[in-house]
Parts: structure tokens; sequence; C-alpha cells
């Protein structure tokens, strides 16, 4: 779960957009192809992501050609604050119809035209793939997979069922301008509302895909919250914003635990439950302290017990009081009359009550 703030978000992104696009890291060569030009930046304005996206998630990029014979590629790199933020712009940039490629990374293709590599807090974006081999293109992921922050990306994203997803429909975000994106790209503009109730500035974050199942179809929404107690109440605000209309339809927000789920605009409510329950999230409640029970002793072991104490205490007094006496012995010995049994030293007030003054040394 990646806890963020909206301020504290837009403050990292733009000192990394600063950071991010003074460094150059598209190398002078990758396996046949060698540059055409040098690496310059592309404004994030006028990049693939809506400003407002750009903004949220650090974007900054660069863009060098490279050439091999007379074929000729164009290849960007586009750089974001982590690889959260870049999970985000990686999805924002898939259309539905995308396929995965064989590289053993996140990709998606198209055919043709061009592939999309997410490597870290990185996105790679080569424009005519089928002119490129696979080694070179591994070459030149290696090449800058060392500059990648090789942090986990959201597992919120490994929630969503396989099952008749429509692949390159996904997509995560992190914030409001992202989610706002998200539900543009699926032609469900007129839900914005749920953007400013779903609870972004207190950590959550949300996967949105289309599903289509032979004539059942609907979109998928999964927002996960730091804590069960934030899922429950951002669920009564959903709800609120939902139109009586879509409800009705079987939009209905699903809570388990941290996690909720609704589905809008599906082909029925039958679909709608099945693809909220197909969603891969289970939680564990893990009990890690120790447990006692609290019983009474019998009461021949409390009885030993004091029998045992009291004869330990009177054996310490024996013993301590035979130390003591046989070092006094030892003393007066060696020392008569100096340390103890000293009557000069000793001072005795009387009352004069007889006639017979108190000796000293009858007290020894």
């Amino acid at each position: 779960m990646r806890l963020h703030s909206a301020p504290l978000a837009l403050l990292l992104a733009l000192g990394a957009t600063g950071t991010l696009s003074a460094q150059q890291w598209l190398p002078e060569k990758v396996g046949s192809w060698t540059a055409a030009s040098t690496s310059s930046s592309i404004s994030a304005v006028s990049a693939a992501l809506p400003s407002d996206v750009a903004e949220e998630t650090g974007f900054s990029e660069e863009a060098r050609d490279y050439t091999a014979g007379t074929k000729k590629i164009h290849v960007e790199l586009q750089k974001y604050c982590d690889p959260t933020s870049a999970y985000e712009g990686y999805t924002a940039q898939l259309n539905p119809g995308l396929q995965t490629s064989a590289l053993a990374i996140t990709s998606a293709v198209e055919k043709g035209k061009y592939i999309l590599m997410l490597v870290g807090n990185l996105v790679l974006k080569v424009e005519k793939p089928t002119d490129v081999s696979a080694d070179d293109i591994r070459i030149l992921v290696t090449d800058v997979e060392k500059y990648a922050d090789k942090s986990p990306y959201p597992p919120v994203r490994s929630y969503m069922p396989e099952d008749g997803i429509v692949q390159g429909s996904q997509r995560y975000a992190m914030g409001g301008a992202g989610f706002r994106n998200a539900l543009q790209a699926s032609q469900l503009g007129a839900y914005s509302g749920l953007t400013k109730e779903a609870g972004f500035e207190e950590g959550a974050e949300a996967m949105l895909a289309n599903y289509r199942n032979g004539k059942e179809s609907g979109t998928l929404i999964i927002i996960e919250y730091p804590t069960p107690q934030l899922a429950e109440q951002h669920l009564h605000h959903l709800e609120a914003v939902l139109p009586q209309s879509a409800l009705e339809n079987g939009a209905q927000v699903e809570r388990r635990t941290a996690l909720l789920s609704l589905v809008l605009t599906p082909s029925s409510a039958a679909y709608a439950e099945n693809l909220r329950k197909s969603v891969n999230y289970e939680t564990e409640v893990v009990w890690n302290e120790p447990t006692h029970s609290l019983t009474d002793p019998p009461w021949v072991m409390v009885l030993k017990t004091i029998f045992t104490g009291t004869f330990l205490f009177c054996g310490v007094a024996i013993a301590l009081g035979i130390a003591f006496g046989g070092f006094r012995i030892v003393v007066k010995r060696l020392f008569p009359g100096k340390v103890f049994d000293r009557p000069k030293n000793l001072e005795v007030l009387q009352l004069g009550l007889s006639g017979k003054p108190i000796d000293p040394k009858d007290f020894y």
C-alpha cells in the first residue's frame, strides 16, 4: 500500500521532473543501431500523457533516433518519480487490443507501430519495433535498466481477475488525475464524481479494467485503502454519488476489509456480482502474541512454596549470624580492646538514683 498526500506527491513530482530531465540515459549504440541524433528532452505537455497525469507522476522524457543502414527507429525514455508512478504512466498509454510481448518484462505491443516496456521507474517506447531484433531490444533494456529504481510495483494490480479481461484496458491510479483519465479512457466520464470521494489524498490506490465474456461485459474498479476503517468510510461516500440507475443495474460497492470493488455499466447484475467475487484479494488474521491460561496451583504446591521459603530465610539468617559472630570473635582475638569492647570510649548517662556508679566494663 502506497501512502501519500496530494501536495506531497505534487512536490515530489515537480522535483523529480527537474532532476531526471537533466540526465541523458539513452546510449550511443544499441546492438547494430547507432544514434543518429543527440538525446533531446520532450515537454510533458506534448507527450502521450495528459498534462495533469504527467504532473502527478513526475513525468519527464528524452528521445533519440537510431539508424542501422537504411532503417530508422525512434526511441523515447520516459522517467517517473518511482515504479508506482511509472506504472500509472505506463497503463495510461495502453489501448484495448494491445498485446503482451515475448520479453520477460511488463510490456505491450501495438503491432507495426510501437512497443511499450516498463522498467522500474522508467518506460521505454520504441517505434517500428518490427525493424528491431529482440536481441537489440534486450540490449537497450539492459542499458537503461542500470538507472532504474527496482522498488516493487503496487500490489493492487495483482488483484484484478484475468478471466475475460480486455487486454490494454487496464488502468492504475495513485491520484485523482490518473483516476479521471482512467474513467475517460473507458468511456465512463459521467462517473467522474467518484474521483473526489475515492480518497486518494488519504492513500487510496485504484485499478480499472474492462471485461467481456460472451454477451456479458462490464468495467471493474477496485480501490485499496491503508485501513479497513477508511474503506468503510469511503464506501458510503461512493454510494452517495452513484446514480440510482447505476445502483439498480448492479453497480454495488462491496468491501473486503481494506478493498472496495464495484462494476460500472454491467450487462447484468449477476455478471457484476461474479466480477466482484472473482477479485484476487484474500485476507488472513494472524494472532502472533503468545497465549496462556490462568489457573490456581494446588494447595500442596502452595504449602511447599511457603515452607521452602521459610526454611530458606531461616537458613540465611543463621548463616549470617554465625558469620557475624565469627568475625567479631576473630577481631577481638587479633585486636583486643581496639575495635570492639572499648570501655574507655564508652560513656554512660547516669541518673544517680543509686549510690553505686555504673562501670562500663559491666557491659562486657
